[in-house]
């Protein structure tokens, strides 16, 4: 297998984020062959299609943009809010799918890790993604899932992911999404 590109979109901006935590956990069980980066957007200003119409689009835009089409696929690890996505990783996918005709998703492979410390898993949240991930011709990874519930009691004394049985789990979707890279970027 040749190395892939993976972009890494933390939908939580908390500084002590359990997303950011099981994103790091995900990357350091990862396989070899996946090259894992981390895409900031935080910075990244409200969706409005007026700046590209009237040609003042952000500098952050352009960047994100660029930035998006270098990747083979992208791993989403996102918290659930109000049964729904984060507005900031909403913002993120809205800015790379324009200008219309221009979609920077098109084409990539896709994998969602929802984290909660609740039970539900962030299942909202989850499936809220692979609605518009579907739209933009974002080939998601259907199986295994990857529901990460009660996230608060599986972190260690400094704030990172380190449960076992959780890291075991990390590991065997990385590997399935490895697998499912390949078979998209073959195709």
């Amino acid at each position: 297998m040749s190395t892939k590109k993976i972009g890494v979109i933390v939908g939580s901006l908390r500084r002590e984020s359990f997303s950011l935590a099981v994103a790091k956990a995900a990357v350091s069980v990862a396989p070899k062959e996946l090259s894992l980066e981390f895409i900031e957007i935080a910075d990244l200003p409200m969706f409005n299609q007026d700046f590209d119409d009237d040609g003042k689009t952000p500098e952050s835009w352009v960047k994100f943009r660029n930035k998006v089409k270098e990747f083979d696929g992208f791993i989403f690890v996102t918290p659930e809010y109000n049964r729904s996505i984060p507005a900031v990783l909403k913002n993120a996918i809205d800015i790379a799918s324009r200008p219309y005709g221009s979609n920077a998703w098109d084409g990539k492979a896709g994998g969602i890790i929802s984290v909660t410390p609740g039970g539900l898993g962030a299942f909202g949240a989850n499936h809220h993604l692979r609605q518009p991930m579907t739209f933009l011709n974002v080939f998601m990874l259907q199986q295994p899932e990857a529901y990460i519930s009660n996230v608060a009691d599986q972190l260690n004394e400094k704030g990172e992911f380190a449960d076992e049985n959780s890291l075991g789990y990390l590991k065997n979707y990385m590997e399935a999404f490895s697998n499912w890279v390949n078979k998209v970027s073959a195709s």
